[in-house]
């Protein structure tokens, strides 16, 4: 019997020493462990997301721009010695702001591409440009003598370069803007191209007219976007684009004329009106319908009570 009851005692026991050891986890994963699998996942979402960034164009960047891989290489290289935004930083009023408060520039015209001038004054503000030929050159100059009036001039290099006489004459009197080297269309150019055009249309004409065309700047065929204004304004120039293209350049196969001229301009004459004419003649006709146009254009101007101002009255020319 104490034998029997000695069994039983001890297989109780072991019964309770193997039930003990059954009941210690094994492998339980810590707080630690457990958090790390989900930590991971959001470190590769973050790296996800920051790759994402990356490879996106540039905020604000519009879809006519030259791309980032195009214009990075460039804007890089410009960076180094000069203070040009690169093409990231086109949309940073700050960055632009700092670089061309040396220029004089007012901050309010920043990022802009006038089409009219500031203000509600009665003003309106006769432009030419003069890149093709200068066949209506010698007219256009006698017709604002003779009437005492005023225009500004958008002169491109190459127009300098090939019509030395007729550029310097328009500068010893008129204000004078630059219309870049060879009247390309900046929004498909990188950022050096761009930058190139500029200052080498600016260095032809002080070299042609020994003026200084800052800061009167005006794009060509009118293309432009926000990363092509930011650089023009970090180069110290203002934009100016029209309120009304004559179109006289467009010729007889336009079907244009002298009196198509007058029209439109009268019909978009408001307080500070920008009126686009050209100095040179349509390539297949020879035609000048906006010098031919110009006697009566100013008097109809006048005539609705309009003073007409060069653009020093929006923004006087740099010392």
């Amino acid at each position: 019997m104490s034998r029997r009851l000695g069994s039983l005692l001890y297989a109780a026991a072991l019964v309770m020493v193997i039930g003990a050891g059954c009941a210690t986890p094994r492998a339980m994963p810590t707080a630690a462990t457990a958090a790390a699998p989900s930590a991971s996942r959001s470190t590769s979402s973050a790296a996800a997301a920051t790759w994402t960034t990356l490879t996106e164009l540039p905020t604000g960047m519009p879809p006519s721009s030259p791309s980032a891989t195009t214009a990075a290489p460039a804007t890089s290289a410009v960076a180094r010695t000069t203070a040009i935004p690169s093409a990231s930083e086109t949309t940073s009023t700050s960055r632009v702001t700092t670089s061309t408060t040396s220029c004089g520039i007012p901050t309010a015209l920043l990022g802009r591409d006038l089409t009219a001038v500031p203000g509600a004054a009665k003003v309106v503000a006769l432009t030419f440009d003069a890149g093709a030929n200068a066949n209506g050159v010698a007219p256009i100059l006698a017709t604002l003598s003779e009437r005492r009036a005023t225009a500004t001039f958008f002169l491109t290099g190459a127009f300098v370069s090939s019509f030395p006489a007729a550029s310097r004459q328009i500068a010893t009197t008129y204000p004078i803007g630059n219309h870049t080297q060879n009247h390309v269309d900046l929004t498909r150019l990188t950022t050096a191209q761009v930058l190139g055009e500029i200052r080498t249309g600016a260095a032809s004409i002080r070299t042609v007219t020994g003026v200084d065309p800052h800061p009167y700047f005006r794009f060509p065929y009118g293309a432009v976007n926000a990363a092509t204004i930011s650089l023009a304004n970090a180069e110290c120039y203002v934009p100016f684009r029209w309120t009304v293209d004559t179109l006289g350049w467009e010729g007889m196969a336009g079907g244009m004329s002298a009196d198509g001229v007058l029209q439109r301009v009268v019909g978009a004459l408001r307080p500070g009106a920008i009126v686009l004419m050209h100095v040179g003649s349509n390539p297949d006709d020879g035609t000048t319908f906006d010098a031919d146009a110009l006697p009566r254009v100013i008097d109809a101007v006048r005539a609705q009570g309009y003073t007409l101002v060069t653009l020093e009255s929006v923004l006087p020319s740099t010392p």
